[in-house]
């Protein structure tokens, strides 16, 4: 087939005058030349087409593809995420990932929970408020509590402050993140447990996890867009004890199923007080890079090369649509 692949290339953007942070989702050529190495291997022919307004520029000239392996995050809004997908169903080209209803979904971290916890799957106790006057609407909740915009990837928004033990810390920080990031803020009862990303194959009853790891940050510190940055830094990631899989592996698989995701992607997880382990975030996106991205080290601890990881995923987006 020919494989035509989207994705926002890092460098192409700050040459563009925008900020680390603004790009901190983005990617860099070394990804894209491993897919295209992947894809080559399993017998595609390959053909770089860049981000939404490049792939806008060849759609109008005509361009077309059997398939998409679409990883853009592109920039701006909550449903970033979904304008790849929606523009490709409308030219009625098959593509790699999830549809634009569940990448809206997923990405709204509000909305996600909601879908996950009337699954069944256990989440923290939260809300969310609009504007600082809706911060009342926090007093149902429990002391210490985890704050962070309702709709950024990559830990951006959270840092060492995001755990506030009182209404004051509460005030000042929802403030802030209201005035600089534009959306509404997610307000959680603290999870000070262990915390798990898993990884997800396949769609519907055909799910399956192909492993996870456990994330232990250095002085407690959250899985930020700063500490992931500096992953070498700060984190220690480490397999997980096989009776603890397959409860991360419930919970995974069961958020997955209820948000409707497809072909791959990571759910986050961490445990509660009493050890339960509890739905934090899905990313129907995950990171593709084969060295530093948490899907492919997660697949390397169990096992899963990550030739084998993309083939997996081709392999599920073909049967979707062939």
């Amino acid at each position: 087939m020919k494989i035509g692949i989207t994705y926002d290339l890092r460098s192409w953007y700050l040459e563009q005058g925008f900020s680390m942070e603004d790009t901190a989702e983005f990617d860099k050529e070394e990804t894209i030349i491993a897919l295209c190495g992947e894809l080559e291997a399993l017998g595609h022919e390959t053909e770089k087409i860049g981000n939404i307004f490049q792939l806008v520029e060849k759609l109008a000239s005509g361009s077309r593809w059997d398939m998409v392996f679409n990883i853009t995050e592109c920039l701006y809004g909550d449903g970033r995420e979904s304008v790849v997908p929606a523009l490709l169903d409308q030219y009625k080209i098959p593509y790699v990932f999830s549809g634009p209803v569940v990448m809206g979904i997923s990405l709204n971290k509000y909305y996600a929970r909601l879908l996950v916890e009337a699954s069944g799957v256990p989440v923290s106790p939260g809300t969310i408020i609009n504007c600082i006057d809706d911060l009342p609407k926090a007093s149902k909740l429990t002391f210490p509590l985890f704050v962070k915009p309702v709709a950024e990837g990559t830990g951006k928004g959270i840092t060492k402050e995001s755990v506030v033990k009182n209404y004051t810390e509460l005030n000042k920080l929802s403030s802030s993140l209201l005035q600089n990031y534009h959306q509404p803020v997610l307000i959680e009862e603290y999870l000070p447990g262990r915390e798990f990303t898993v990884g997800v194959v396949g769609s519907g009853n055909s799910t399956t996890c192909i492993g996870g790891m456990e994330i232990i940050c250095k002085d407690n510190l959250p899985y930020s867009n700063e500490v992931k940055e500096n992953f070498e830094q700060y984190v220690e990631y480490k397999p997980i004890d096989p009776l603890t899989l397959k409860e991360c592996a419930g919970v995974a698989v069961g958020a997955w199923i209820a948000l409707g995701g497809v072909d791959a992607g990571r759910i986050d997880l961490k445990t509660d007080k009493n050890g339960a382990i509890c739905f934090i975030e899905a990313n129907p996106l995950a990171g593709l890079n084969p060295v530093i991205s948490d899907l492919p080290i997660l697949c390397r601890m169990n096992n899963i090369s990550y030739s084998e990881l993309i083939k997996r995923i081709m392999d599920s987006a073909i049967a979707r649509y062939f």
